[in-house]
């Protein structure tokens, strides 16, 4: 799907940052520099500051060698469990309903015609929003609004650290509406306390995150 002849400017703007993202939060693997090569392309039609958050996080990447981003990569987001780029963990935690969280964004892939991921869960951050650039922007963008507060948590969690993945998350929470006092409390109180847990009567969830990923599992 070419994403530069779809869509009105709005949309199509929000899409191009969507794809922009994705393609910068996944696992630097031996792809990566051809997404970074791509990035450079979509960027050329984005306009405003956001472009310059995602160029941010594409310089950081470039000026960083292959074995040392792929490091960095998994420090940030599989051994940080505050910087984890699964959704459902922030409202779920490992509690019974994670399972029917993750089930609800699979039936959101079938139900645009596309099939769940089958090798990553289909709450992961880049995931949803390659789907929302390039397969379903409206299903897409309610699932991003709907879990502003995880991004919220991962935004400042990233800035804590100085990680220059922060500027491509903050360009994602351009795209989505301001949020209220109410979604702000909540982001605070998870990043202060955790999420949600449950343990009376269950099974260590299979998929408890965050997972380390083996070397070029992306």
């Amino acid at each position: 799907m070419n994403l530069l002849t779809r869509g009105s400017k709005p949309a199509l703007q929000d899409r191009l940052i969507w794809q922009c993202a994705s393609l910068l939060l996944a696992y630097p693997d031996e792809q990566h520099a051809c997404r970074l090569d791509t990035v450079d392309q979509l960027l050329a039609h984005v306009t405003g500051s956001v472009a310059g958050l995602l160029a941010r996080t594409a310089a950081a990447l470039r000026d960083t060698d292959a074995i040392r981003a792929a490091e960095d990569y998994v420090e940030t987001f599989d051994l940080r469990r505050r910087s984890t780029m699964y959704l459902t963990y922030w409202t779920a935690g490992d509690t019974r309903n994670r399972g029917s969280e993750m089930h609800a964004f699979a039936e959101v892939y079938r139900d645009a015609c596309v099939d769940p991921p089958s090798a990553e869960s289909p709450d992961y951050l880049p995931l949803v929003l390659e789907f929302a650039a390039t397969v379903d922007p409206d299903a897409g963008r309610r699932l991003l609004v709907k879990h502003r507060v995880p991004i919220d948590v991962l935004r400042e969690a990233l800035a804590e650290i100085d990680s220059p993945y922060t500027h491509a998350v903050a360009a994602v929470c351009e795209t989505l509406p301001a949020a209220t006092d109410r979604e702000v409390r909540r982001a605070q109180q998870l990043a202060h306390g955790g999420p949600p847990a449950e343990s009376v009567g269950l099974e260590p969830f299979t998929l408890t995150v965050p997972p380390r990923r083996a070397e070029g599992g992306r």
